[in-house]
C-alpha cells in the first residue's frame, strides 16, 4: 500500500500539471497560428494562450516559437520571390479570388447567423405544436444555404482551377517564344567555300 503523500507533494504536482497544460496550450497556439497563416509574436502567442510572457519565453517553449517564426518568414520571402517572378495579371486573380473566397465566407457567416436569429424568434412565436413543423422547415431551409455555399465554393475551386491551367499555358507560350526567339537570333551556318554571303 502506498504512503499518502504529503501537502508539499500534492501542491507539487499540481504546479507541475498546470505548467505541463499551460506548455501544451501555448504549442497548439502556435501551431493554430501557422494554420492560419497568422504573424507569431511572442505576446501574441501568450494572449492566445492566456499565459504569462515568462512562459512563452521559457527554455522549451521559446525554441519552438523561435523555429516556428523562422520557418514562417522563410515561407513569406518565398511568396515574395514566387510573387515578384508571376506577372501583373496573376496578381490580380489571385487578389480577386482571396475577395471571393473573403467574401463567399462572410455571407456564409452572415447567413448562419440570419438563420440562428430566425430560428430564435420563431420558436418564440410557435407553440410547441407548431414547433416540430417549422423545425423541420428550418431544417430544409439550412440545407438550401448550404447547397448554395457549396455551390459558390465549387466555382472558387473551379476558377483556381481555371486560374492553375492559364498560369501553365502562359508558362509554355512563353518558353515557346524563348525558342523561337532564340531560333531566329541563332547564326546561319555557312559552307567553307560557299561564295554567297549571308543565309
Amino acid at each position: 500500500m502506498s504512503e499518502p503523500r504529503t501537502p508539499a507533494q500534492v501542491l507539487r504536482e499540481a504546479r507541475q500539471k498546470d505548467s505541463r497544460d499551460k506548455r501544451a496550450r501555448v504549442l497548439s497556439v502556435v501551431d493554430q497560428l501557422i494554420a492560419d497563416d497568422e504573424p507569431i509574436t511572442f505576446t501574441g502567442v501568450a494572449r492566445a494562450a492566456n499565459v504569462s510572457h515568462w512562459l512563452v519565453y521559457a527554455e522549451g517553449v521559446r525554441e519552438h516559437i523561435e523555429a516556428a517564426r523562422r520557418r514562417q518568414g522563410r515561407a513569406a520571402a518565398n511568396g515574395a520571390r514566387a510573387a515578384a517572378k508571376e506577372p501583373s495579371g496573376w496578381k490580380l486573380e489571385k487578389q480577386l479570388l482571396r475577395e471571393d473566397n473573403r467574401r463567399l465566407r462572410e455571407e456564409v457567416e452572415r447567413l448562419k447567423g440570419a438563420v440562428r436569429r430566425s430560428l430564435g424568434q420563431q420558436l418564440d412565436q410557435f407553440g410547441t405544436a407548431d414547433l416540430g413543423t417549422r423545425v423541420d422547415e428550418l431544417t430544409a431551409e439550412n440545407q438550401g444555404l448550404q447547397a448554395q455555399r457549396d455551390r459558390a465554393l465549387a466555382q472558387v475551386k473551379e476558377l483556381t482551377e481555371q486560374l492553375s491551367e492559364v498560369q501553365d499555358d502562359l508558362g509554355s507560350a512563353r518558353l515557346t517564344l524563348r525558342r523561337m526567339i532564340r531560333t531566329e537570333n541563332a547564326p546561319c551556318p555557312r559552307p567553307r567555300r560557299s561564295p554567297v554571303r549571308g543565309c
